[in-house]
């Protein structure tokens, strides 16, 4: 898990997000969020570590510049994360991408007050569902924890907006990893 909290502290983590935090910044406020609203601990990790995949290919492609293709973080991530844990933290990391494009196709609005770097990946990320898809991402017995991941990762891009830092959740995200260490014998 030492690798997963390396990430977190590469110069990747503290370049811009978007327009307005950096990885780091979004990560600890998507958790922050989550843990506001008392959501269980493993949608807590699922919030903090969500855009993960961002870090481990490294895909930052600054808000000024043209983004001509998606790197699915999404997927990336998830499976990199796979290595500690099960589906409860993977899964809405998997799908918070498809819940945005979910979201888009079911609430009006919702693709009006998309931040300017999650509206400019929505095209290449496929777009709005059509209703067959909405239909089908419905009955996922995962699409509502993607959707609060979702919701999360929206609202956690305030610049300066203090909340707690990273090693915070060391103890929850060892609680939730299926390799946790075992314990020695005399």
């Amino acid at each position: 898990m030492n690798e997963l909290f390396a990430l977190y502290a590469s110069p990747a983590a503290n370049r811009m997000y978007d327009e307005a935090v950096t990885e780091l910044d979004h990560a600890l406020q998507t958790a922050a969020l989550a843990r506001a609203d008392g959501a269980p601990d493993h949608l807590v990790a699922a919030a903090l570590l969500h855009d993960v995949g961002h870090l481990v290919s490294d895909d930052n492609v600054p808000i000024d510049e043209e983004l001509a293709e998606d790197f699915h973080h999404e997927r990336v991530g998830a499976r990199y994360l796979s290595r500690w844990f099960g589906p409860e933290v993977t899964a809405p990391v998997a799908l918070h991408v498809t819940a945005k494009r979910y979201l888009c196709a079911v609430e009006p609005g919702y693709l009006d007050d998309l931040s300017p770097s999650s509206a400019r990946s929505l095209a290449l990320q496929g777009g709005a569902m059509s209703p067959v898809e909405a239909e089908a991402f419905e009955h996922r017995s995962d699409h509502e924890a993607a959707t609060l991941v979702r919701r999360w990762d929206d609202r956690a891009k305030v610049p300066g907006l203090a909340v707690a830092d990273l090693d915070a959740y060391r103890s929850l995200l060892a609680r939730l990893s299926r390799r946790r260490a075992l314990p020695t014998t005399r």
